[in-house]
C-alpha cells in the first residue's frame, strides 16, 4: 500500500527479461539495468551491482569536486578504473577496487592532496556500503 503523504524521488519499472527502467522523477532522466550474463541476464547494460560499484566512484569524485570548489587550486580531471568482485552464497558484491587518477593545478600542495583523498574516502556511498564489502581505493595525483 502506498503512503499518499510520501513524496517519491525515483521510480523503478521491471521490464522482462530481467531488466529495469529507473527514473529520476525530478529530471525525468532514466537508467536501465540488465541482469549480468552469469546470473541469467543479457548483460547488455549496467547491472544493479555494477551501479553500486560505479556509484562509489561517482560519489568519491563528486565529494572531491565539492571540496575543491572552496580551494585556491583547480580540479582538472578525475578518471577512475573500477573492478567489482562478486561472491557466491550469498551472491553479493564482495569487493570494489577503484583506481582514481586525479589531475589538479600545479599550485595544489601535498597537504591539499592528502585532504582530497581523505574527503573522497569519506563520501556517503562509501559510508553506506556494508563493512564486509572490501573497498580498495587508490589515488594517483598529477599536477598540471
Amino acid at each position: 500500500m502506498t503512503d499518499s503523504n510520501t513524496t517519491w524521488d525515483y521510480k523503478m519499472s521491471y521490464q522482462h527479461p530481467l531488466r529495469t527502467t529507473n527514473m529520476h522523477l525530478a529530471s525525468g532522466q532514466t537508467i536501465m539495468t540488465d541482469a549480468p550474463q552469469d546470473n541469467h541476464g543479457l548483460g547488455q547494460m549496467f547491472s544493479p551491482t555494477d551501479l553500486l560499484s560505479t556509484s562509489l566512484a561517482a560519489c568519491v569524485a563528486t565529494i572531491i569536486g565539492i571540496h575543491v570548489n572552496s580551494k585556491d587550486y583547480e580540479l582538472i580531471s578525475i578518471d577512475a578504473n573500477i573492478q567489482k568482485k562478486m561472491a557466491s552464497q550469498p551472491r553479493r558484491v564482495a569487493a570494489i577496487k577503484i583506481e582514481f587518477i586525479i589531475e589538479v593545478s600545479s599550485v595544489a600542495s601535498d597537504q591539499d592532496l592528502v585532504l582530497l583523498e581523505r574527503s573522497g574516502r569519506a563520501c556517503p556511498v562509501a559510508k553506506s556500503i556494508h563493512p564486509d564489502v572490501v573497498q580498495d581505493l587508490s589515488f594517483t595525483f598529477k599536477r598540471a
